[in-house]
């Protein structure tokens, strides 16, 4: 049986691995082997791709990432199009990381108008540059959302159409058992606490987060709480975090693998967490959490730009302020502490959190995995542009 070409582009950890689920959820359905070229992570290595580069290199944080590294970035995109394009696949699908991949698909499609091209994960053209949503139209053909209000906005901003997949993460075996252990276990006991720190995946978000993490345990213990941390990571910067917690006062674990991150998880009383996807993991896991993110000077000029009302994945989904949220400047050890001991305890500010998680939780719920969902409309989207072209 002839394999299935599919060009990939997924330079984030959480994007390789959506890209990961959806490979997968094609293959089943098409029953055909999956021929992968293009740029990704271990997970879609793991699936046979022969990664064209790090898929890290296109993971930066911040615009003045973006601009300091620009030389090799547009090496790399150019090298990213011009390669994929010689490859002539059935298929592209680019995965968030939407400065680098949406500029690869665009590139693709002036070369060969022909390749179907997928986006997954919606770019935010409803926070912020709302005009993106029209830009994409002639180079993108479908865009899996992960927030059910996404296709809606797309449609009303005049962009590509648009398909709620759900999340991966509601149908994650890891996350249903550590939330079946927390729903379980109810309310924290008095004695030691249990706290995930999460500082992130890409290495611009650990510097800038891993200080005043370490300084907020370090208030924690002040302050007179017993607890024990567990930091959650990722090999890529797993050596970072290390060397950071050094002088950490309290006992401290580093985990690199998935069943021991899901166990923390289940044991967690709760989080201090970069802003982002884990903030959806530990809303889905039931673990309260504070949020944070630092952004760097270009970004914080920009800040004004910025529409929408929150940052945090549980906060848009639920549509009020599930979680607490702390930026730049707010993001002190004073503050974190007070904030954590408000959710590690039976308190309101608990309570209110564990309501929000159950409404997010419905909220993206699907009869189908995300994966399945985001294959059919993949595949539906190849049908369709192959009889464009007959």
């Amino acid at each position: 049986m002839q394999a299935l070409k599919i060009a990939i582009v997924a330079g984030e950890e959480s994007g390789d691995l959506l890209g990961a689920d959806l490979v997968d959820a094609i293959a089943r359905l098409t029953g055909r082997p999956i021929e992968l070229v293009g740029v990704g992570g271990r997970h879609l290595e793991a699936r046979g791709l022969n990664s064209f580069f790090d898929g890290s290199q296109i993971a930066l944080m911040g615009v003045t990432a973006v601009v300091k590294d620009l030389p090799r970035l547009i090496g790399r995109l150019n090298q990213t199009a011009k390669a994929i394009a010689a490859e002539r696949p059935d298929c592209l699908i680019t995965i968030d990381s939407p400065e680098f991949s949406l500029r690869v698909a665009r590139k693709v499609r002036a070369i060969v108008p022909t390749i179907p091209t997928v986006h997954y994960v919606c770019p935010s053209v409803w926070a912020w540059r709302p005009g993106r949503a029209v830009e994409m139209k002639p180079y993108i053909d479908h865009i899996l959302c992960l927030l059910p209000f996404e296709p809606g906005e797309l449609e009303r901003l005049g962009g590509p159409s648009g398909t709620f997949v759900g999340h991966r993460l509601t149908q994650d075996a890891g996350l249903r058992h550590a939330a079946a252990a927390q729903m379980t276990r109810g309310d924290p006991a008095w004695g030691t606490k249990s706290l995930l720190v999460l500082p992130g995946s890409r290495r611009a978000e650990v510097t800038s987060l891993i200080g005043p993490f370490g300084e907020t345990v370090k208030e924690l213990v002040a302050r007179g709480n017993r607890f024990e941390v567990d930091i959650p990571t990722v090999p890529k910067v797993a050596a970072l975090v290390h060397d950071a917690i050094a002088d950490w006062p309290v006992p401290t674990r580093i985990i690199e693998d998935a069943e021991g991150k899901y166990g923390a998880f289940a044991r967690a009383d709760a989080a201090l967490a970069a802003s982002g996807t884990v903030s959806l993991e530990l809303a889905l896991a039931r673990v309260p959490l504070v949020a944070c993110y630092k952004t760097d000077a270009i970004w914080r000029a920009l800040m004004s730009l910025v529409k929408t009302w929150s940052a945090s994945l549980p906060n848009l989904i639920a549509d009020w302020p599930v979680v607490p949220e702390y930026y730049n400047e707010y993001v002190r050890p004073g503050n974190l502490a007070r904030a954590i001991e408000q959710i590690w305890a039976a308190t309101p500010a608990r309570a209110t959190q564990m309501h929000g998680f159950d409404i997010v939780a419905q909220r993206l719920h699907t009869e189908r995995p995300a994966g399945e969902i985001g294959a059919e409309a993949v595949l539906a989207t190849i049908e369709a542009q192959h009889r464009h072209w007959q």
